[in-house]
């Protein structure tokens, strides 16, 4: 028999989601890592179908939304990507409360106090809206602080330095001029091999672990940071995370991570957002909404704000005589 799924699509500055609407298996669990297993185990072969070729891409992302796990929450959402599941995805946030306002997924009393559950804990959402459709989404993400502060490896002959931040998932983070790649879309390729050569290279030589939960640990991507193109911008960076994946984005996540090393080093302004600039000259803003300690290492609570557009609603067919059924990368 086909299996019929459908989904809403939209890109948040860039960066594709698919976000399941129908079809897709209620998981089950009392918690979000539960639901996640439990996908992971009976239904992971949708999750392909939608990601992988033919009908997704490499750097394919998407989003299901469950019911919620915490008290207060409207909603649990878990984010998916060609490797499985991510623990968290601040672009994704943007995406999934634009899409569910615009099309009546989501129903809430007050858009300004979205909560919804993900893997890393629960993140509160404020819409706003103009002329009737979600303008833009704030997201107060989760703790991000620094793990490993200015530290040294051998990339090839040289010597270079980087750090090592958490925004939901542990990043590595480097200048784009020391490791000789520009942050140019023509330079793709070059970063993609770059960025998952650097974070083995981080991974066989630094444990990296949170602090609080144990089950976060490993390094998700490397960032490569540069010299803004655009006048309002701050900073310019890519993402390179997965098993090479490229965000099209300035990555949500990522700029909390980058967030927690410059307020580190005195270098985030205090006085205005943080404007992020990403490798296709979108951006997104971001501000510290307080200090805190995780554990005993000093971290920010970040609040990211980005825009998202509708491209499209699917409906994908599966049958089981096709020769590719289960998908492929190239």
């Amino acid at each position: 028999m086909d299996i019929l799924l459908k989904t809403i699509d939209a890109h948040v500055a860039g960066q594709p989601l698919r976000l399941i609407v129908e079809g897709f298996p209620n998981p089950v669990g009392r918690t979000m890592l539960a639901k996640q297993r439990w996908l992971t185990k009976h239904h992971d072969r949708l999750r392909c179908l939608l990601m992988l070729e033919p009908r997704g891409h490499t750097d394919m992302c998407g989003a299901v939304l469950t019911e919620p796990v915490e008290t207060g929450s409207h909603a649990g959402v878990l984010f998916i990507h060609t490797q499985g599941f991510g623990p968290m995805s601040t672009d994704g946030v943007i995406g999934v409360v634009t899409v569910a306002l615009e099309k009546g997924l989501l129903q809430v009393a007050d858009e300004t106090d979205i909560r919804l559950d993900t893997l890393v804990g629960t993140v509160r959402a404020m819409a706003t809206r103009e002329s009737g459709r979600v303008s833009q989404v704030s997201v107060v993400a989760v703790p991000s602080f620094v793990s490993v502060p200015r530290f040294n490896v051998k990339l090839g002959a040289r010597d270079v330095s980087l750090d090592v931040a958490f925004g939901g998932a542990f990043y590595v983070i480097i200048d784009s001029e020391t490791a000789g790649v520009p942050i140019l879309p023509s330079y793709v390729p070059e970063l993609r091999a770059l960025g998952m050569e650097i974070k083995n290279i981080v991974e066989s030589e630094v444990n990296v672990s949170h602090p609080e939960l144990s089950r976060l640990r490993g390094v998700h991507g490397t960032i490569f940071t540069g010299l803004a193109h655009a006048d309002e911008a701050d900073l310019r960076s890519v993402t390179v995370y997965g098993s090479g994946q490229v965000d099209r984005s300035p990555c949500g996540t990522g700029t909390a991570a980058m967030m927690s090393v410059l307020d580190a080093m005195d270098l985030l302004p205090v006085d205005r957002p943080f404007v992020h600039e990403s490798i296709i000259g979108t951006s997104f803003e971001g501000r510290i909404e307080q200090r805190i300690l995780v554990g005993e290492t000093p971290a920010i609570v970040p609040c990211i704000t980005g825009s998202a557009w509708i491209t499209g609603d699917h409906a994908f067919v599966f049958d089981a005589r096709d020769p590719v059924d289960h998908g492929f990368l190239l």
